[in-house]
């Protein structure tokens, strides 16, 4: 969208919610469509532009342009915020996915407490008393709840009052604070090439394919790599309390 077609602020307070979303729709629809490279087929298109058109319109009603930044720059933000509330919601992996990752976590854990150093997928395998091919496609399955920031890697099963921004207090903060600098420990300690999907996927907002073509190797192993690479985390922070 050119530059000339973004709403000023005195145009966002006199113009009205019908204008508004055609003048915003393709905003909308590329955000999600964006979205839609990170996410499971279980999730439709058509549900992410509905809850996108929900955050614009409410970028709509709050928005001050005193505070500096254009109109699209604050939609896009509410925009894509909408949508990951909306995909937070569902959860698309059976009890079993969750019950493995725990497993998978935990076998990690044991490994590299006794090994002192990363383990590796044989390695960790062998404590689940299944094949590596077995391992690989646990790794599969629960890749398919997509994260969208390295906070989210733990939030489900760690600290989730941690990572609340809302979360009145000093003392909160520091925490939050705390968390936040073991969880920077963590991933450097990664494997080097886990900690370079992590990034391309969290930091560059590449998705699987993308991250993949980067690397030369398929995108089902980049899709295994980034799920070793948060069970590892979580493996790691699984003390944090």
């Amino acid at each position: 969208m050119s530059t000339g077609s973004c709403l000023v602020y005195s145009d966002v307070q006199n113009v009205n919610f019908d204008d508004l979303v055609r003048e915003h729709a393709g905003l909308v629809k590329r955000i999600a469509h964006h979205l839609m490279g990170r996410l499971p087929d279980s999730v439709q298109v058509d549900d992410l532009i509905q809850s996108g058109m929900i955050g614009l319109l409410e970028a709509a009603r709050k928005y001050d342009g005193g505070k500096g930044a254009s109109f699209e720059t604050y939609a896009g933000i509410r925009i894509r915020g909408a949508m990951l509330d909306e995909i937070r919601k569902g959860d698309w992996a059976p009890r079993s996915v969750h019950r493995n990752a725990r497993r998978i976590q935990d076998a990690i854990k044991q490994v590299e407490a006794q090994k002192g150093r990363d383990a590796d997928d044989t390695e960790v395998a062998a404590v689940l008393g299944i094949s590596q091919d077995e391992y690989h496609q646990i790794l599969k399955d629960s890749a398919g709840c997509r994260l969208f920031s390295y906070e989210e890697i733990l939030e489900n099963d760690h600290a989730p009052d941690v990572m609340d921004e809302s979360t009145p207090g000093p003392g909160m903060g520091m925490e939050r604070d705390a968390f936040r600098k073991h969880l920077a420990e963590a991933i450097s300690g990664l494997p080097e090439r886990e900690q370079l999907v992590l990034a391309l996927y969290y930091d560059e907002e590449l998705n699987l394919k993308e991250i993949g073509a980067v690397l030369g190797v398929s995108e089902s192993r980049v899709s295994q790599l980034h799920s070793q690479a948060t069970h590892r985390l979580r493996a790691r922070l699984s003390d944090w309390a």
